[in-house]
């Protein structure tokens, strides 16, 4: 068998790097046989073709459907390149799946447009019926007119259904219609399909091309999708189930002939999590009370009795929990507070069974879901009646079903209760919101992984593989880990020994003072750009002011800032030839971006990045506890594991080809491996990936210069004279 007569016929460049033919082979064989796979590759070592190119392969083979995913934006981009890449090679339907929000031309909701499509969908077929029978009709006028006296009775039945058809279309007319997916409906729409399917076309040039056209692209993808070689989406297509059910239909496919692949697939955990968890805001509960009492139904009052009860006790809740002077301190972001109890249910449910009084909170919830489906119904049909110009939503469904999952599953293993408090900007008015926070992913992942044929999730940071195993709910997964295939020599991985960045000492300014130092002893030797991540944006910019002062120059120091645009701040860095880059680690730089060649060279991890340890990490440490049958294995699943995958993933943002040099230094104690014996718990050494362990070099901070004009010299990668240490 020839290469092309394999897989390799959709690889699109000349030669694959040196384990990734290795990788494809043990790819190909895996998904063959329908199984799961977790692959870890190094940055830079192409692990997007590695997974793709197989996959491919096995659609072909067995008539499936690739659907490729990633929640990183950047990387949606390298998946639009890399497809293209393989069209030229092979013939490929490929098509790129954006949510429906972004690509509406007339900017409406879910609920509206549904209502619209099958209002405009009954317009239009009416109206080819009404064409229909005036051909008729036509036809057998003629037909009369030269004798056939059976034609002038059958003409006569046409005529009284077309005057009833023309009834329907007044009536039709007055409603709300949307004039682009009409068009989708009545025009010629092989050129545009012809169009998306000569190359792999984006969702912002589908969008531009239809708009022009005055056809609803979204629509017509949908229409489009069946059967297609290969889809990439955003996570949320397959984590949450409603959409996934409605995207393999459209796609044509059931669950066992999908081959899922999932990019940078340590964000699985955290995504699984958020797709699971449910909320309801006070304002849903006020405006279900303000809907009810313009409900005449005699089930408004079991609805009221028990939304009400359920409403009063969220505000009971959150306003006791504040001490003196907090309410004021209450900003607009969502701050949590700690409601749950050990061996007995939450303050809001025992608050709210103690305010409840009625014939039973079943049978009211029962009754409220009952209206609400109802008044949703009726909601649909006044806006395709046209009475509406949008599409209300019911407010009394949405809460009862909220309170309903309140009191059934609140106590479901893995699920934590909690109640969170903001501030209105426009009123100053604080409301509170309830929320079942999920914190077993698997709950979510489990059945999407049994569900579909089989699946490959990649990252650069999977290991350790039992672990990714348990928490996603993955049963015997083929495992593999390619490390930096790229020369050693190239490259240096530091522990530098400057204090331990505890929270507590990060106001030390003796520590400060060393750890500027040593930041800027790094930046100084490197021949170039120093992208520098910290444990949170207050620590980056509390470095980027001390580095200013210490370099005499703002000009050289970059800080990356929330609300700041990202890829405006990089194209500045990157076009610069001797800077700073100051960010957090948790920030969107940290994975999914390259910095190549001479874009960066070294790259410094300051501190070790914990997530901020709330009453949540908490509750999702003793659900690990729990599932896990361990006292330490929530802290190792949850925060240590995490944390370690975010520092590695930050220092692969460099060393990107087999010609790139760069250092990478991870400042602070606890990375080193002399510091195991007294840290404890605390020392993060041993959570790296044995191979990457055996690269760390501990260093003193004094001997981090030293180090890397060594380094750096020895590789001649110094304009002119290198720096005096």
């Amino acid at each position: 068998m020839s290469e092309t007569d394999g897989y390799m016929r959709f690889f699109p460049y000349d030669e694959p790097y040196g384990n990734q033919r290795d990788a494809m082979d043990r790819i190909h064989n895996s998904l063959t046989r329908g199984q799961n796979v977790l692959f870890e590759g190094a940055c830079g070592t192409g692990k997007t073709l590695s997974s793709l190119v197989p996959a491919l392969e096995v659609a072909r083979e067995q008539g499936k459907t690739v659907v490729i995913t990633t929640n990183v934006h950047q990387q949606m981009r390298q998946f639009v390149a890399e497809a293209r890449a393989i069209t030229r090679e092979e013939q490929i339907r490929a098509v790129v799946f954006k949510g429906k929000g972004s690509m509406c031309h007339i900017d409406v909701g879910y609920e509206e447009c549904q209502a619209l499509r099958d209002t405009t969908r009954s317009v239009v077929e009416t109206e080819r019926d009404r064409d229909k029978l005036e051909a008729r009709q036509r036809e057998l006028l003629a037909e009369s007119q030269a004798g056939d006296g059976s034609a002038t009775d059958a003409r006569s039945a046409v005529m009284d259904e077309l005057e009833s058809i023309e009834d329907d279309l007044e009536d039709l007319e007055e409603k709300n219609v949307c004039d682009y997916y009409r068009n989708n409906l009545t025009e010629n729409t092989d050129d545009f399909f012809a169009w998306l399917f000569d190359d792999v076309r984006t969702p912002d040039e589908i969008y531009e091309y239809a708009e022009n056209q005055q056809f609803c692209g979204y629509e017509l993808l949908k229409e489009g999708i069946e059967g297609v070689d290969l889809v990439v989406c955003n996570y949320h297509h397959l984590l949450d189930s409603t959409i996934r059910e409605q995207f393999f239909r459209w796609l044509g496919r059931d669950p066992e002939d999908v081959i899922a692949v999932f990019d940078e697939a340590h964000n699985v955990e955290d995504a699984a999590r958020d797709h699971a968890s449910r909320a309801c805001s006070e304002r849903t509960f006020d405006s279900a009370l303000e809907e009810l009492a313009e409900t005449d139904d005699i089930r408004a009052d079991d609805a009221v009795n028990v939304l009400s009860a359920f409403h009063r006790a969220l505000v009971e809740t959150y306003e006791d929990s504040f001490g003196f002077g907090e309410r004021e301190q209450i900003g607009e972001n969502w701050e949590d507070i700690p409601i749950a109890n050990e061996g007995r249910r939450d303050d809001l449910t025992l608050e709210f069974l103690q305010r409840y009084a009625g014939q039973g909170i079943d049978d009211d919830l029962e009754a409220a879901m009952q209206l609400g489906q109802e008044l949703d119904e009726q909601y649909e049909e006044a806006y395709r009646e046209g009475e509406t110009a949008t599409r209300t939503e019911c407010q009394t469904l949405q809460a009862a079903a909220f309170v309903s999952a309140w009191m059934n599953e609140g106590t479901t293993e893995g699920l934590y209760p909690v109640v969170a408090v903001t501030r209105d900007a426009g009123t100053d008015e604080v409301y509170g919101r309830a929320e079942l926070y999920t914190c077993l992913p698997r709950q979510v992942t489990g059945q999407l992984f049994e569900e579909v044929y089989s699946t490959v999730l990649m990252s650069a940071t999977l290991q350790p593989f039992d672990v990714t195993e348990n928490v996603l709910g993955l049963e015997d997964p083929v495992t593999m880990a390619y490390g930096l295939q790229f020369p050693e020599e190239r490259r240096r991985t530091y522990a530098v020994e400057t204090p331990a960045l505890f929270a507590s000492d990060r106001d030390d300014s003796a520590v400060q003072e060393e750890v500027t130092e040593a930041i800027f002893d790094a930046a100084r030797m490197t021949p170039g750009n120093t992208l520098a991540f910290f444990p949170n944006y207050g620590e980056a910019e509390r470095y980027a002011d001390r580095l200013e002062r210490r370099i005499g120059s703002a000009d050289a120091v970059y800080l990356d800032e929330p609300g700041v645009s990202v890829e405006d701040l990089r194209q500045e860095f990157i076009a610069d030839d001797d800077a700073v880059l100051c960010t957090s680690l948790w920030g969107t730089l940290a994975e999914g971006v390259s910095f190549d060649g001479d874009d960066a060279h070294t790259v410094l991890v300051v501190g070790v990045p914990y997530p901020h340890l709330d009453d949540r990490a908490e509750a999702v440490q003793e659900a690990y506890d729990a599932a896990f049958d361990g006292t330490e294995t929530g802290w190792r699943y949850a925060v240590e594991i995490p944390t370690v995958r975010k520092t590695r993933q930050a220092l692969g943002r460099v060393i990107r080809s087999p010609e790139d040099i760069g250092v990478r230094a991870l400042l602070d104690r606890r990375y080193s491996r002399r510091a195991k014996s007294d840290l404890g718990r605390y020392s993060v050494n041993g959570t790296f990936p044995h191979e990457e362990r055996e690269e760390l070099i501990d260093l003193d901070p004094e001997k981090l210069k030293f180090a890397m004009l060594n380094f750096y010299g020895g590789h001649n990668a110094y304009d002119g004279e290198p720096p005096a240490p």
